[in-house]
């Protein structure tokens, strides 16, 4: 379940630029709230309408997100205010006032009215397909590092527009180190339940298993810990 909030207000842009990880100046964007320290917080889509700035979230980080908003807007002439649009969205022919999701062409579009749903899609499928990670599944608050999570490669971070909360960590890790884990679509022979811990036949652990579709999922993997035989739990699972 998504909720919409509104942002108005002269400063709305500036604002938002100045907080999350994507150029929100652009058009319909994918973005995050990181912590100082460039742990994810939340994700959401910001659209443009009007005068106004969308925020598209998971329901169930939407109080937080609110108070974190609040509590940065000090005395910019900005207003947050809760709405009662809603989302639909979908693979197929898009209708009249639909957008592009634009964190990938295969996760289709989305509509913003007075009407909630979708059109059937396997989204499982397709974010196992393109290791899309999900709200509070592959994204955990205050545990996940954007760039793990494949932020860069899904358009929803801008490492040219300025600072935002929790920039300079995740441009470190962007221009001054490897990753060493993230996430990636594995084999699997079997199931186990997300966050079921991946390991090595010593024992020790390799990653953890999230979205599974059609023999195949996602993962958070230690690199150099692929190639081997690994379990989750009673599953096999291959790289």
């Amino acid at each position: 379940m998504r909720r919409i909030m509104r942002i108005s207000g002269q400063d709305r842009v500036g604002f938002l630029q100045g907080l999350v990880t994507n150029d929100v100046s652009k058009g319909p964007a994918w973005a995050a709230l990181l912590t100082p320290q460039g742990k994810y917080l939340a994700d959401f889509l910001v659209i443009p309408q009007g005068d106004a700035l969308l925020v598209d979230v998971d329901d169930r980080l939407a109080d937080d997100l609110l108070r974190r908003l609040s509590m940065y807007k000090l005395r910019s002439d900005v207003q947050i205010a809760a709405t009662d649009i809603q989302v639909s969205r979908g693979t197929g022919p898009a209708p009249d006032g639909a957008i592009p999701d634009p964190r990938h062409p295969a996760l289709g579009w989305r509509l913003y009215g007075d009407t909630a749903g979708d059109d059937g899609s396997d989204w499982d499928a397709i974010r196992v397909e393109h290791a899309i990670p999900e709200t509070l599944i592959e994204l955990i608050p205050n545990d996940s590092f954007i760039l793990e999570a494949g932020f860069d490669r899904l358009n929803g971070v801008d490492f040219r527009k300025g600072c935002y909360v929790g920039q300079e960590v995740t441009a470190r890790m962007k221009h001054k180190a490897e990753l060493k884990k993230g996430l990636r679509v594995v084999g699997i022979e079997g199931a186990a339940p997300v966050g079921t811990p991946i390991t090595m036949e010593d024992g020790r652990e390799a990653g953890v298993l999230f979205t599974q579709s059609n023999g195949r999922a996602i993962a958070h993997m230690r690199f150099d810990r692929m190639g081997v035989p690994l379990t989750a739990g009673e599953a096999r699972i291959l790289t």
